[in-house]
């Protein structure tokens, strides 16, 4: 009988142990039905320092002499870099003028992202959906550029303190110019003008206070924008030869 019962609570304690071990829940996701330039773009509940991407973007402000702002997703973020988002700002290596790129290779072990990459958004003051709308393009140019087929974004300016733009709103201006460029990059490629290559998936990672937004704002933007590109001139960029 003690066999039995000591057998028994062995199975049970390494049962609840695997059960303790078990991955965590999957992110909150939502994942828009229509595919826009064959693209899958989700709104998912995660920060940029848990996506798989092989580019993981954000937005960062011109440094500040008096101190950066890091909370949430920000301070996260650095803290599993290692300080590096920090580094580079405080030394003044990378100024976050608007449209500034900065690009490395996250350290081993660090975020399971294979590339980061920092896009100024320039003076806080100054922010506005244009700055969005420069960071949508850069994206996809630089995705394209960098041969990127998962690419996650996060704005990360409500974790800068700023709260200027609503977040399903800036999420929204960001798709749509993203989606915008890479047509373009589509119609280059589709002429000879450009190497082929596609993005796969594209990720907008939103914290829980802004998921509900984010999706809203985002599948309206997706409607619209594919709307406004399916009127576009298709005739060819170059002239035929004379």
């Amino acid at each position: 009988m003690k066999t039995k019962a000591f057998a028994s609570g062995l199975a049970l304690a390494c049962w609840v142990a695997a059960a303790g071990a078990a991955d965590p829940p999957a992110p909150k996701e939502n994942v828009f039905a229509t595919k826009p330039l064959g693209i899958q773009v989700s709104i998912k509940m995660d920060g940029p320092y848990m996506e798989a991407a092989d580019l993981q973007i954000i937005c960062l402000f011109k440094h500040k002499a008096s101190g950066d702002t890091y909370q949430g997703a920000a301070k996260e973020t650095d803290a599993h870099l290692g300080s590096i988002l920090s580094a580079l700002r405080n030394r003044g290596e990378f100024v976050g003028e608007l449209g500034e790129t900065f690009l490395f290779t996250p350290p081993k072990g660090s975020i399971p992202a294979k590339r980061f990459m920092v896009i100024g958004l320039g003076e806080e003051k100054d922010l506005s959906l244009d700055s969005l709308r420069v960071v949508g393009r850069l994206a996809a140019r630089e995705a394209v550029r960098l041969k990127a087929e998962h690419v996650a974004w996060a704005p990360v300016i409500r974790d800068e303190g700023n709260t200027t733009i609503e977040v399903g709103l800036g999420d929204r201006t960001f798709v749509e110019q993203m989606l915008s460029a890479y047509d373009t990059e589509k119609r280059l490629q589709a002429q000879g003008l450009a190497p082929e290559f596609s993005i796969e998936d594209l990720v907008i990672e939103a914290g829980p206070a802004y998921f509900d937004s984010a999706v809203k704002q985002v599948g309206e933007g997706i409607d619209s924008v594919s709307s406004i590109l399916g009127q576009r001139n298709t005739s060819p960029y170059a002239s035929a030869e004379k």
